[in-house]
């Protein structure tokens, strides 16, 4: 009898470890970008535009989609669109560089976006003005 009430204390107490909530740990990822690079100071015809952005998950977790864009505001004409492979799939953060000459005068947006492993998922869209002369 003694062994049956000692397993029956030793199971409970395995299943109230089990059932306590871990308030420290989250699926949901939160996400946050960086725009480095361009600022929001005008540009001219002819100049290179560095593009630096830095996304993260606050929580440590995976940066699976990313997309960087650049659009002329009254337009819509897009003029940049990378990467050509959006899933990036990068452990906490991911780091997105590259150059483009600027090549016609207008006021363009460029807009960097997050996202989690499915479409929409902690979408964060952030973006930075600019003139070019």
């Amino acid at each position: 009898m003694k062994k049956f009430f000692f397993l029956s204390l030793l199971a409970a107490l395995f299943t109230f470890n089990a059932c306590k909530d871990d308030d420290t740990s989250t699926s949901e990822p939160d996400y946050q970008i960086s725009i480095e690079s361009p600022d929001d100071t005008a540009k001219a015809v002819g100049d290179d535009l560095d593009i630096h952005i830095h996304f993260s998950d606050k929580n440590g977790g995976t940066v699976h989609h990313i997309n960087v864009r650049i659009y002329e505001k009254d337009s819509g004409t897009e003029i940049y669109n990378k990467p050509d492979e959006e899933h990036v799939h990068a452990e906490g953060e991911y780091s997105f560089e590259d150059n483009i000459t600027l090549t016609t005068a207008g006021h363009y947006v460029l807009e960097a976006k997050v996202w989690g492993h499915d479409d929409g998922v902690s979408e964060v869209v952030k973006s930075v003005e600019f003139h070019v002369n």
